[in-house]
């Protein structure tokens, strides 16, 4: 095919991504620091089409889209930058003010990383968020979709809203594994038999099996490391629009409980310590 499509990024991520695209018959250029990649830097202002995946992370001192900022600034003039990594609402548009000549859209990702190769292959859903309502940005989105592998769900949207999506998504599933563990406690001090419970709770199709398994991988509550970053970010997000009030009391009680959980089964410390600072793994006990 001649549209050439490149790729800032060989994380688990951007290297599925990339393995995609070259599966069905695209030009790609992969771009990265490592030192297999770090060559094709001037070609990717080359490249019509750009999926970035690069790390956003929660620190202590907050959302950091530095990365993100540096992929850009290679992106050719006119051309199409799809950033795939996760960004704080309203950051799109920040970024589409700060690189007004190329064209900057949002495409959250829904890998998981141990299925990531089948998840970019067979997506559910393609989701591009537009920072402005422009005829130049629907047009690079529907270009972009349609080098995309078919979804059974598209739908082009604000980038705030595409932003949204990607942390609703995240934060809903962590919510859902600190109730399961909440759960887990009741049913355990209770004297209850915690498999019978969890089988004929899951067997309602409106909860599902997915995120109801209290102890995953080797430790309790919600982990990995876009869970644990990205409800850390959220919840950043709701104080700062929505400023202090019982809602984000609840969000603030759930990170603690959930961090506790983490902690207290040694799970994710290294996480914990990047999102929290060094001083979050002395906190143990549930209060």
């Amino acid at each position: 095919m001649s549209t050439k499509i490149g790729f800032i990024g060989q994380g688990w991520i951007g290297k599925n991504y990339a393995d995609d695209f070259e599966k069905r018959g695209y030009q790609t250029v992969r771009y990265a620091l490592e030192e297999a990649y770090v060559a094709n830097k001037d070609a990717i202002a080359r490249c019509r089409i750009t999926l970035i995946a690069v790390p956003t992370p929660t620190t202590p001192d907050g959302f950091d889209d530095s990365a993100l900022v540096s992929a850009l600034a290679i992106i050719g003039e006119g051309n199409i930058a799809v950033i795939k990594s996760t960004t704080i609402p309203g950051r799109i548009k920040q970024l589409q003010d700060r690189f007004p000549k190329i064209i900057i859209l949002h495409s959250p990702e829904f890998l998981v990383e141990k299925t990531a190769a089948h998840d970019a292959a067979n997506p559910q859903r393609n989701i591009i968020g537009m920072p402005m309502n422009e005829e130049k940005f629907s047009l690079a989105a529907k270009e972009v979709l349609e080098v995309l592998p078919n979804a059974p769900y598209q739908k082009i949207m604000t980038s705030d809203e595409s932003e949204l999506v990607k942390y609703a998504g995240n934060c809903f599933l962590y919510s859902k594994v600190v109730f399961m563990n909440i759960l887990f406690d009741v049913v355990e001090k209770s004297g209850s038999n915690w498999s019978i419970v969890r089988e004929a709770m899951i067997a309602d199709s409106r909860i599902g099996k997915t995120h109801t398994e209290p102890v995953y991988d080797s430790g309790r509550g919600a982990g990995g490391h876009c869970f644990i970053k990205d409800f850390e970010a959220f919840r950043q997000y709701y104080s700062d629009l929505l400023g202090h009030n019982k809602a984000s009391e609840l969000l603030s009680s759930m990170k603690d409980y959930n961090n506790s959980l983490l902690i207290d089964s040694s799970k994710n410390l290294d996480l914990l310590t990047d999102i929290y600072g060094s001083e979050i793994v002395g906190k143990r006990g549930l209060d």
